[in-house]
């Protein structure tokens, strides 16, 4: 009798399954005004990236219009958001920064 009501107890546990959080893009938008240094600045300086990979992200910000920065939860996302937004308003450029969901 013991060893059913354990089994089932661990039955029960194994139903209650964790969904990750949702994950966001980080996405950079095109505009005519920011220099395509400081987006490449921004992007080693805010997401880690090296000068190859931050260039290939501005190029395809510049082509295509839209670019992806990263995949982060909820709360990493919205303050590397502020964050890339604040300094690039500091800086006196337009860049715009927002995330969507993954």
């Amino acid at each position: 009798m013991m060893e059913s009501n354990a089994e089932g107890v661990r039955l029960a546990e194994e139903k209650v399954k964790h969904k990750p959080p949702p994950l966001y893009k980080i996405l950079l938008l095109n505009d005519d005004f920011t220099p395509m240094e400081f987006v490449i600045e921004v992007l080693k300086l805010f997401f880690s990236m090296n000068q190859e990979q931050a260039t290939q992200i501005m190029l395809k910000v510049h082509t295509e219009g839209v670019g992806v920065c990263g995949v982060y939860p909820s709360d990493i996302a919205s303050t590397k958001v502020r964050q890339v937004v604040e300094f690039s308003r500091k800086n006196q450029h337009p860049l715009r920064c927002v995330m969507e969901e993954n």
